[in-house]
């Protein structure tokens, strides 16, 4: 016992070179990501857009009608992310004002350092005009005049597009906030998340066992379903309103 106390103050003396101290465990991370083949736009912030299009001194600003086959069915086009990095992209038609472009665009400059990321627009300024009568008038003696102007925006659009020096989860967060304000459905993506969604729907289609799909429902007309079933729907298979 007399040799366990000696011991013990020994190792407290100031002299001593073994000392007893708490070590945390070790832990082994990842290597940080390199941002080494990223390729920036000439602009590398979101641009202020225009409320109201502008037009040549001899045109006057037409007018025009809904014209709801801009918005429904899927986006062909601008449906991929150029930069392959992270973006918002549209999971239903609508519409975009110049007030949800605006959200957007103060969203991202408060939150984001544009000295290391960069954010480009995947959608065109607003275009179309919506027309509107003053409350009280009566109805007819043609169209009301132009309220303002909105884009439409069809399914699988990529509205922005965010990359640079910055990865996933710290930009996460504020696409998901910008995604939950817009007027429609929309979901922040990155590369990884379009690449598991397109197989996710490929793996359905190849290992489904249940004959009867919406294709072929509506192809072989069974119950007589093209008397109540719309066009759009013989079109996209009921997968698109």
């Amino acid at each position: 016992m007399q040799v366990c106390r000696s011991i013990a103050k020994l190792f407290s003396t100031p002299q001593c070179m073994l000392k007893s101290a708490p070590v945390a465990g070790l832990k082994s991370f990842e290597p940080p990501t390199k941002f080494n083949d990223i390729e920036y736009p000439e602009r590398n912030r979101l641009r202020v857009v225009l409320r109201v299009p502008q037009y040549p001194a001899q045109i006057r600003p037409f007018k025009m009608q809904k014209r709801l086959r801009y918005l429904r069915g899927p986006e062909l086009l601008h449906n991929t992310l150029l930069h392959k990095q992270y973006g918002i992209i549209a999971t239903g038609g609508g519409r975009m004002k110049f007030k949800n472009f605006e959200m957007i665009r103060m969203m991202i400059l408060r939150h984001v350092d544009y000295e290391k990321v960069f954010a480009i627009w995947r959608v065109s300024d607003p275009w179309q005009p919506i027309s509107k009568k003053s409350p009280g008038t009566r109805m007819g003696r043609g169209k009301g005049s132009i309220d303002h102007y909105v884009t439409p925006v069809k399914a699988g659009q990529v509205i922005i597009e965010v990359g640079g020096q910055i990865e996933y989860f710290e930009v996460k967060k504020l696409l998901e906030n910008i995604s939950k304000r817009l007027p429609f459905d929309a979901l922040a993506v990155n590369q990884e998340i379009l690449d598991k969604l397109a197989e996710n729907k490929k793996k359905l289609q190849e290992e489904n066992l249940n004959p009867y799909t919406w294709k072929y429902i509506i192809q072989n007309n069974m119950l007589g379903c093209h008397k109540w079933i719309s066009k759009y729907d013989r079109r996209w298979y009921n997968e698109y309103v």
